[in-house]
C-alpha cells in the first residue's frame, strides 16, 4: 500500500529533492498535497508534475495566481480540480487530512512549529527537516511524538545519521557528535569576516542548500540549532553532544558507546538518502548512490569559538531552556534576512541575537502561544536593531554596521 505525504515547503531545496525521492520510487509513495511560500510558478509546475488533490500557498495572491495557473487541470478519479488554499488555516487543514499518512516538513523557519503539532496530534507522521520546530517548541513537540512512537522521524543528516547508528538498547549511549563542514568561513581571520558579503556565505563548499540555512552554517548557528534539536529528538543533556568540524562531510554524525565504541554514519553530501530513510523506515528502499570516493581523506578539528560563537550562544539558549531557544532562533531569522539584504554586517548576525537574548527576561510558562509571542517579541525587537543600525548606517554615508 503507497504512503500517502503531503510536501510543507515543496519549492525549497529539500522540498525538491522530496519529490525526487517519491519521483523514483512510484509503488511505495504517493504526493497527495504540496505546500509553499509565495512562488506560485514553481508550484504550477508542481503541481502539473505530480498532480496532488491540494495545493496551498502562504500568501493569499500568490494563491489566487496560483487558481487561475491550475484552472484547466483535473485530477484524482473524480476528474477534480485542484483545491487551493491559503495561509495557517489551508495549512493546518492540509496537514490533518484524512487521505495524509506522512507530512515532510521542510519549510524553513518557526512557522513549521504549529502544522508539525497539529499534524501529531493528528495521528501524522511528521518527517522533519525543520530544525527551527523543535529549537522553538521542542517540550511541546516531543510531548505528542512519544505518544506513538515512530510519529517522527528526522530528515536532517546529521539526526537521521545518529539515527541510523543508535541500537535498540540506547541505555549504553553516553555521547553524540553531531558533524559540521565549517562552511565557507572555516579559514577566515576576524578581518575578513568582518567584510563578509552575502555572497560569500552562501558559497557553500560541500552543500546545496536555501539561503537561509546556508547563512547558518556559515555561522555555526545551523549546528547550535541543530544541538537543541538533538537534545530532544534523542533525550541526551547537552554536556553529551559535542561538535566537531568535519570539511569533507563524509561522516554525518556519530554515537559514542559506553565500551568507547564510535558508530558513525557515511555518505556523500546528498539530501536524498535521509529524505527517503526517513519515509522507508524501517526498510531501505534500493537505490544508486554515488559510492564514497575511496582513498578520500577524512579529517576532524574542534570548532573555533572565537570564529563561531553563535554555536556556544545555541547551547547556552539551550540549557536555559523554556522560551529562550524560541527567542535566539527569532532573532536570528530576523537578522539572516538583514545580512542578505545588506542592511547588517556579518558580524551583526550573532551581535544582535546575543543582545536580544540577553534583554530577554520573561518567565511564561511554555505553550504554543507563548511560544508564537516570545517568537513576535523577538523578531520586534530584531528588526528595530537592525533598522536602527541601517539608518545610522545612511546618515553617515557609509557601510552597513
Amino acid at each position: 500500500m503507497k504512503k500517502r505525504i503531503a510536501v510543507v515547503g515543496s519549492t525549497g531545496s529539500i522540498g525538491r529533492q522530496t519529490l525526487e525521492v517519491a519521483a523514483a520510487q512510484p509503488e511505495a509513495l504517493e504526493v497527495v498535497a504540496l505546500a509553499a511560500g509565495s512562488n506560485s510558478r514553481v508550484l504550477a509546475d508542481q503541481v502539473r508534475q505530480v498532480k496532488p488533490g491540494v495545493a496551498v500557498l502562504w500568501e493569499e495572491e500568490p494563491a489566487g495566481e496560483l487558481r487561475e495557473a491550475l484552472r484547466d487541470l483535473r485530477v484524482g478519479t473524480g476528474d477534480c480540480p485542484v483545491r487551493v488554499s491559503s495561509g495557517m488555516p489551508g495549512l493546518l487543514e492540509m496537514v490533518t487530512a484524512s487521505d495524509v499518512d506522512t507530512v515532510v516538513m521542510a519549510v524553513s523557519g518557526c512557522i513549521g512549529l504549529e502544522p508539525t503539532l497539529a499534524a501529531l496530534q493528528a495521528g501524522k507522521q511528521v518527517a522533519l527537516a525543520n530544525k527551527e520546530t523543535l529549537v522553538a517548541g521542542g517540550e511541546l513537540v516531543m510531548a505528542w511524538a512519544r505518544l506513538r512512537p515512530g510519529s517522527l522521524v528526522p530528515v536532517d543528516s546529521e539526526h537521521s545519521a545518529i539515527w541510523q547508528c543508535l541500537s535498540e538498547d540506547t541505555r549504553d549511549v553516553t555521547g553524540l557528535v553531531l558533524t559540521a563542514s565549517g562552511g565557507p568561513f572555516r579559514t577566515w581571520d576576524e578581518n575578513r569576516l568582518a567584510a563578509a558579503k552575502p555572497a560569500d556565505a552562501l558559497r557553500h563548499p560541500n552543500w546545496q542548500m536555501g539561503p537561509k540555512i546556508t547563512i547558518d552554517s556559515a555561522t555555526l548557528m545551523n549546528k547550535g540549532l541543530e544541538v537543541i534539536e538533538a537534545h530532544h529528538l534523542f533525550d541526551m543533556p547537552y554536556e553529551t553532544i559535542d561538535v566537531l568540524v568535519h570539511p569533507q562531510s563524509v561522516v554525518h554524525s556519530m554515537v559514542v558507546y559506553s565500551d568507547g565504541a564510535v558508530i558513525a554514519q557515511m555518505g556523500i553530501p546528498d539530501m536524498r538518502l535521509p529524505i527517503q530513510y526517513a519515509l522507508s523506515y524501517p526498510r531501505r528502499w534500493p537505490c544508486s548512490p554515488t559510492p564514497v570516493l575511496a582513498g578520500q581523506g577524512l579529517t576532524f578539528e574542534k570548532v573555533n569559538e572565537a570564529r563561531f560563537p553563535a554555536l556556544g550562544l545555541a547551547y547556552d539558549c539551550g540549557r536555559r531552556g523554556g522560551l529562550m531557544p524560541a527567542v535566539m532562533n527569532a532573532a536570528n531569522e530576523v537578522c539572516v534576512q538583514a545580512f542578505l539584504r545588506e542592511e547588517i554586517a556579518y558580524p551583526r548576525i550573532y551581535e544582535v541575537v546575543k543582545d536580544i537574548c540577553g534583554r530577554f527576561d520573561h518567565k511564561e510558562a511554555l505553550s504554543l502561544a507563548n511560544v508564537l509571542a516570545a517568537d513576535a517579541w523577538a523578531r520586534r525587537e530584531a528588526e528595530n536593531v537592525c533598522r536602527i543600525g541601517w539608518n545610522i548606517s545612511c546618515d553617515e554615508g557609509g557601510g552597513c554596521r
